[in-house]
């Protein structure tokens, strides 16, 4: 898979991208990151990639220019699967939406950053929008690297035990069931019996029971979904 993130803030993304297992599926060779700062395809002389919107509403707009450049170019080399822009009102971002994005080739991201982007980006560049909750962040990067992360883990052999993310919370639209580690007994919390038990049937029932019991509790409407 290959992801090109297209920002203002390319330095946000050294960090999150070299790490955990987004390094590893890097070093394996499962993924490709790609960088791309929109002020090298401005061609203001001062590298501006923002303008003051029509109509006199305050804040900043991106422009279109810089970035059908920088898309243009891109697709000229590839094709591309998906152009994604991260903003507040898209479609809200899932564990589906993550486990189909995870099998496709290539993507572009585009980190809305500022007022907003100027819209006709919206109308003619972009094929999907995603957001990732019903609140307004100062850009779009941290979206971009939560998008990546979560699809990335999925491609087979990003993680060492590509059976745990198949138990991951929401795969099945459930929370996952608590999990517990040696020693079984801390300071007199103990572990539940059925964990210790070794029977399998009985341990994955429990493991549901209690999936169905927390989705309950913690986040109801997953149920009817």
């Amino acid at each position: 898979m290959r992801i090109d993130i297209l920002t203002v803030l390319p330095e946000m993304f050294d960090s999150p991208l070299g790490c955990s297992i987004l390094k590893r599926a890097r070093d394996k060779g499962l993924v490709e990151f790609h960088i791309h700062n929109l002020r090298d395809y401005t061609s203001d002389r001062h590298r501006k990639v923002d303008d003051y919107p029509f109509g006199g509403e305050a804040g900043m707009v991106m422009k279109v220019e810089p970035v059908d450049r920088a898309i243009s170019q891109l697709k000229s080399e590839r094709e591309y699967d998906e152009v994604i822009f991260t903003s507040p009102d898209g479609e809200l971002f899932n564990q589906p939406m993550a486990n189909s994005m995870s099998m496709l080739n290539n993507i572009i991201i585009l980190c809305g950053h500022y007022k907003g982007v100027d819209y006709r980006i919206r109308e003619h560049l972009i094929t999907r929008e995603i957001s990732i909750g019903d609140y307004v962040l100062t850009g779009g990067e941290i979206p971009a690297i939560i998008i990546s992360d979560a699809i990335v883990r999925l491609i087979p052999g990003a993680i060492g035990d590509e059976q745990s993310a198949l138990s991951d919370s929401f795969q099945d639209n459930l929370l996952a069931p608590p999990v517990y580690t040696r020693p079984a007994d801390y300071n007199g919390w103990k572990v539940p019996d059925i964990l210790l038990s070794g029977h399998e049937a009985k341990i994955a029932q429990w493991r549901h029971d209690m999936a169905i019991e927390r989705t309950k509790l913690l986040r109801p409407g997953l149920l009817d979904q």
